[in-house]
């Protein structure tokens, strides 16, 4: 029996990672010096296995080598087991099938932090502040967040039973939820910020991200839009054919968005500008961060390359380097690095990973971090279609520097504690908050303040030296307001509150003028008459 499950285990290895893989259709060829070296491999996890002291099953000495084999290339070359594969599938559709809630733990409970408007959940009237005690009889006390996501999720048209506790009603509420189709949308929030300034945050890029663009610009556009702000911030990336898809609404015909070089023929790609698309024709100001990444980069890249329009916040995340993910036996996957992508100036902006602490730790600290990059030796200088300089090798450099505003000591604290978004649930329990316009009255934070004594959060000294400062005491009131409308009127309305005094959107608001000036030098550039060289043979 013991031999069976070796060969089992060492076969199963085999032919996931080398032989069960579909690349291009074709299976891996085995080189005699290959099968010597792979018998080599057998001996050894056969040996280990019979004569360790303490036991190692096959599985878990195969998934080793697996990881020390990725851990030889770079940060983003993974081996994806049968579920982690299945997860990040369904990351990249446009929809999947559930009740439309998003989900947290809220003092060691399974808590709604908010309903999605139009789905299940919330034709239920599910609440922000509710507590799912139990999915299918099944107490959620002891489950991950990700356990339970996945119990809530299920085909299209199945029921869930689950227990809600609310803090306004004395018994619980059982549920029985049809699930339904709800989109995933990466265009998160779209509305007019300013007059005339439409804003676009966008989390990430998945299968219908360029509809989503294509259709948020649109919007935008007939409530009379003549700016525009885009935020990627925290924007992680995702896949190419949609950075491009995005990039192309923006990117005027004909204009390069992204290059790509690899080892292999197919992996020499260039992506240009269709001509689906009018020019965007407005001034752009482009929100960056140290979470900006990947194919958020190719997007940022092209615009700043272009001069499209300016790039604001701290320097991105460095991420120049394009995964292909490949099918194994058994339900597996490999995400592998196929190729290096370069910016239309020829950039290749992917950051130093020689240390993987280094690189997994990173955060951008404005100007300190474009000074690191030079310091490193790994500067480049490139030049935008209008002359600017640009720097590869660490990410894309903001044309304008912006720190994000540093939240106190004590505002830390009590965003830590889900202090702002309980007391927020209490506050609705007990008002009904009618308008959007809503404000809280002079004594609210007074109120908040007995609260947390009340729920032994803080004590006077702590609650009185934590609101000492004007500036601390603004922000405590704006979350308030945030988690209060929220909770009212769902998670766009809480974001609104808080970009009316984010620092980094404000700082970008005031730099239209020179967003439009760089629109006007790129258009004198579009329009400037060919030049005629003389050759002399006259």
């Amino acid at each position: 029996m013991r031999r069976s499950w070796r060969i089992a285990a060492i076969a199963a290895f085999f032919t996931a990672l080398l032989l069960g893989g579909v690349f291009g259709n074709r299976v891996l060829a085995i080189t005699d010096e290959a099968k010597d070296l792979l018998r080599v491999y057998t001996e050894l996890v056969s040996t280990v296995h019979d004569r360790y002291p303490t036991e190692r099953t096959y599985e878990r000495l195969v998934n080793a080598s697996i990881q020390g084999i990725v851990r030889t290339l770079d940060p983003h070359t993974s081996f994806l087991s049968a579920a982690a594969f299945g997860e990040m599938r369904n990351r990249q559709q446009s929809t999947f099938s559930g009740l439309g809630i998003l989900v947290g733990m809220r003092n060691g409970r399974l808590t709604v932090i908010t309903p999605i408007e139009g789905t299940p959940a919330s034709r239920l009237g599910i609440r922000a502040g509710d507590i799912i005690s139990s999915i299918e009889g099944e107490p959620t006390n002891s489950m991950s967040v990700d356990d339970a996501v996945s119990r809530l999720k299920g085909p299209k048209g199945t029921t869930v039973n689950v227990e809600i506790v609310r803090l306004s009603l004395p018994e619980p509420l059982q549920l029985a939820i049809t699930r339904a189709e709800i989109p995933q949308n990466t265009v998160r929030y779209t509305y007019m910020i300013a007059p005339q300034v439409g804003y676009i945050a966008l989390s990430d890029f998945n299968r219908g991200t360029g509809k989503e663009m294509s259709e948020a610009l649109a919007a935008l556009k007939s409530q009379g839009m003549e700016r525009l702000l885009l935020d990627l911030r925290n924007n992680g990336g995702g896949l190419l054919d949609q950075a491009v898809a995005v990039s192309d609404q923006f990117v005027p015909e004909g204009g390069k968005i992204v290059e790509t070089r690899g080892r292999t023929r197919d992996s020499f790609q260039d992506f240009h500008s269709s001509n689906r698309y009018e020019d965007l024709d407005i001034p752009v100001i482009v929100l960056v961060s140290d979470g900006t990444a990947s194919a958020a980069e190719i997007l940022s890249g092209a615009i700043q390359d272009h001069d499209i329009g300016l790039i604001v916040g701290t320097p991105t995340w460095g991420k120049g380097l394009v995964q292909t993910v490949y099918s194994l036996s058994y339900g597996n996957g490999l995400a592998v690095t196929t190729a290096k992508y370069y910016t239309p100036s020829g950039r290749l902006i992917q950051r130093d990973y020689s240390s993987w602490f280094d690189y997994a730790s990173y955060r951008s600290s404005g100007e300190h971090a474009r000074v690191a990059v030079a310091n490193a030796g790994q500067d480049e200088t490139f030049f935008t279609d209008l002359g600017r300089e640009v720097y590869g090798k660490g990410g894309i450099q903001p044309d304008v520097v912006v720190e994000p505003q540093a939240l106190a000591p004590f505002i830390q604290y009590l965003l830590s504690r889900n202090a702002f978004f309980d007391f927020a649930i209490e506050v609705t329990v007990d008002h009904e908050i009618e308008s959007r316009d809503w404000q809280p009255p002079p004594e609210f934070l007074d109120q908040f303040g007995a609260w947390l004594l009340d729920k032994e959060l803080a004590t006077d000294d702590e609650v009185e030296e934590g609101f000492a400062e004007e500036v601390t005491c603004e922000i405590a009131l704006r979350y308030l307001v945030a988690e209060i409308l929220n909770s009212a009127f769902g998670i766009e309305a809480r974001y609104r509150v808080l970009a009316e005094g984010d620092t980094q959107i404000l700082r970008a608001l005031e730099l239209f003028d020179e967003a439009g000036a760089l629109l006007e030098r790129r258009k004198s550039l579009e329009e400037a008459p060919p030049v005629t060289v003389s050759l002399g043979l006259d």
